[in-house]
């Protein structure tokens, strides 16, 4: 899993909260506790496909432009992070005479891949309101001692 499929949930929920005020991208990143340029970079993309919505000039911003129990993660997780389940490097030689070393590749490949079907699976079942959901549950249910 990559960061920017997190901050990119993060930026969603923060902006859902906000219930139709524009938000900056600094306001953003001290929410994410990321620096701004980072933010801006996933919220062009959800802007892209149409997640958020921005206002140009010197009060300008993001706004969310989607329903959150329209919005899956399993979506997210596509546009930010597919592919990332599995390591960009994998141990073994095509070419060696040993068994493993000529097959580990492509065996653990195949798990990877399946590995990551599962995950894109669960995450098509959780919405972005059903998130919102938890985060509100967490927040009433805190130990304020």
């Amino acid at each position: 899993m990559n960061s920017e499929f997190t901050i990119a949930v993060h930026c969603l929920l923060f902006l859902g909260i906000r219930e139709g005020r524009i938000a900056n991208s600094e306001d953003i990143a001290e929410s994410v506790s990321t620096h701004p340029a980072r933010v801006r970079k996933v919220l062009s993309v959800l802007r892209k496909h149409q997640y958020v919505m921005t206002k140009e000039g010197a009060h300008g911003g993001y706004m969310l432009n989607s329903k959150p129990d329209e919005v899956r993660l399993g979506d997210l997780y596509r546009l930010f992070a597919l592919g990332s389940f599995g390591p960009h490097w994998r141990s073994g030689d095509e070419d060696s005479s040993c068994m493993v070393s000529s097959n580990i590749k492509d065996v653990m490949g195949t798990i990877y891949h399946d590995g990551e079907h599962v995950v894109e699976q669960y995450l098509d079942s959780i919405t972005l309101a059903e998130v919102k959901h938890r985060l509100e549950d967490r927040w009433k249910n805190r130990d304020l001692t």
